[in-house]
């Protein structure tokens, strides 16, 4: 696709970090087994790829503002424009040396995301939008699923681990949605999550315990491949209660009602 100045930045910024990574990911397999393991590698490999997204974005663009996920946040000399960007999104795999992790890089302006770039490296697998333009991977134009019936549906989700607080709510969705649909996928990188979406790869994604770097390319993707997203709590936004439900036109309306349920 031709894309604009912005995106083009993006999608250069993005490949940049993932080769960055793909190298880092190499060695992940060897610290496996030591003593150490690699916890501190991948750290370090995490923080290197948000200043190369960092340092190629600021560089062209120095009034915007900015989002990381290592970094923080920074206003920008422009108010109406900010870089939201998760460098490793799919850590725990990446750890792992489970091929599935991605780059996430949005641009928000004026409280809208209005372009998105999300790449897997380990597939070389680069899914693009921007608002108007369309949803892309590599040079292919992407679209929602078609499907129409639950029961033909595979979803995805993520399901909380660690101190996280939204496991009770996450396990009645899964008690309510399984037995109405084909599948629960639980893959662990909500920015590819909402890329299969897109793709038409998964029928709907939801999650209840997002940041804004999670899910806000994914955002766009959805939209500009003719899906639907929103807050799971009606009149919520997504960003301030970071719970997401993104799914094809067809279904999204019963996928949210299921979610949507009294407890």
């Amino acid at each position: 696709m031709q894309g604009s100045a912005n995106l083009n930045l993006m999608i250069k910024a993005a490949r940049k970090a993932g080769r960055s990574l793909v190298k880092d990911f190499r060695e992940v397999e060897n610290l496996q087994v030591s003593v150490k393991g690699a916890g501190d590698f991948v750290s370090r490999a995490d923080i290197a790829a948000e200043k190369i997204i960092r340092d190629e974005l600021m560089g062209a663009r120095p009034t915007y503002g900015w989002l990381g996920e290592e970094s923080g946040g920074a206003d920008g000399a422009d108010p109406t424009r900010r870089w939201i960007v998760d460098p490793l999104d799919g850590t725990t795999n990446f750890l792992h040396g489970l091929p599935h992790w991605a780059v996430s890089i949005a641009l928000e302006h004026k409280g809208e995301i209005v372009a998105g770039v999300i790449f897997d490296p380990a597939k070389d697998e680069m899914f693009v939008a921007e608002k108007g333009a369309g949803a892309w991977m590599n040079e292919t134009r992407i679209r929602v699923s078609g499907r129409r019936a639950m029961s033909e549906a595979v979803f995805a989700t993520g399901v909380p681990f660690g101190t996280k607080k939204t496991l009770p709510a996450t396990l009645k969705d899964l008690a309510r949605l399984m037995p109405a649909c084909a599948g629960v996928r639980r893959w662990g990188a909500a920015a590819l999550d909402l890329a299969y979406v897109a793709a038409g790869r998964y029928d709907g994604f939801w999650e209840r315990e997002l940041s804004p770097w999670d899910i806000a390319a994914g955002l766009v993707l959805v939209r500009e491949a003719g899906g639907f997203v929103a807050a799971v709590r009606e009149g919520r936004e997504i960003f301030d209660t970071g719970a997401v439900i993104a799914a094809n036109g067809e279904i999204f309306a019963q996928f949210a009602g299921v979610l949507r349920e009294p407890a």
